[in-house]
């Protein structure tokens, strides 16, 4: 195989990953608290010696998530909650504890608070957070403080992580360095953080890519066929 169709197999397999990573981020334009993905691609160099032009390949080398914050939608659900400014919820998952940004929080069948997929939300010491059943009016104030009928029942935990995140689901980020309390939290009650996804910048995204993935496709095909016309050649020989 020639080093162009290397080059090119490539530059298509990092094209697609780029493509993926657009589909996602449309399909997810109207999730609560997810943050658009970028792939990230590097470029390898060889020298080959001989005064001879060095040869390069590039690849997908990570991904990244956008962590800026997305717009507020008003919905007055009295567990909808919002963080202004930095800081994530903490959630016990079946694989752990979980930082999340999506605030669309609901009570289970013990009262306890949770999130869309049934995952307990986490108060500032780490455990479970539970409101009376009985409770008439809930109150949640900027600092997380939960306040049931007036009386103080828990608080809500809003961390900062200590190093990178990790992405584990759309809206699920994991801390391998661990994390702190944050300093100054600010909730927002009734509210509910949206993607920050531009969709209009990831549909011309996906028409360049897409342009892009074409153009590597013809090169693909020229190259066979010149490869092809050059074997038909030595044969007649």
């Amino acid at each position: 195989m020639s080093n162009a169709i290397y080059a090119a197999l490539a530059r298509q397999t990092g094209l697609m990953n780029e493509m993926q990573a657009v589909a996602n981020n449309l399909a997810n334009s109207s999730t609560t608290g997810y943050k658009s993905d970028r792939a990230i691609f590097a470029e390898f160099m060889a020298r080959t010696g001989h005064n001879l032009p060095d040869v390069s390949m590039g690849g997908l080398a990570a991904h990244a998530f956008d962590l800026e914050q997305g717009g507020l939608r008003f919905t007055g659900g009295k567990f909808d909650l919002a963080i202004q400014g930095e800081g994530y919820f903490l959630v016990e998952t079946p694989r752990g504890q979980m930082l999340s940004r999506a605030g669309a929080f609901q009570l289970n069948e013990e009262s306890e608070l949770i999130d869309s997929a049934g995952n307990k939300v986490l108060n500032a010491g780490g455990s479970a957070i539970s409101i009376p059943e009985d409770a008439r009016l809930i109150s949640i104030a900027g600092d997380g403080t939960i306040s049931a009928d007036g009386q103080i029942v828990d608080q809500v935990g809003i961390v900062v992580p200590n190093g990178q995140l990790l992405r584990e689901t759309n809206t699920m980020f994991s801390a391998s360095d661990g994390y702190q309390q944050a300093e100054e939290p600010r909730l927002i009650q009734g509210a509910l953080e949206q993607s920050n996804v531009e969709p209009v910048l990831e549909v011309a995204r996906m028409i360049e890519v897409q342009r892009a993935y074409e153009a590597g496709q013809a090169l693909l095909e020229r190259e066979d066929q010149r490869i092809a016309k050059f074997i038909s050649t030595l044969r007649q020989l």
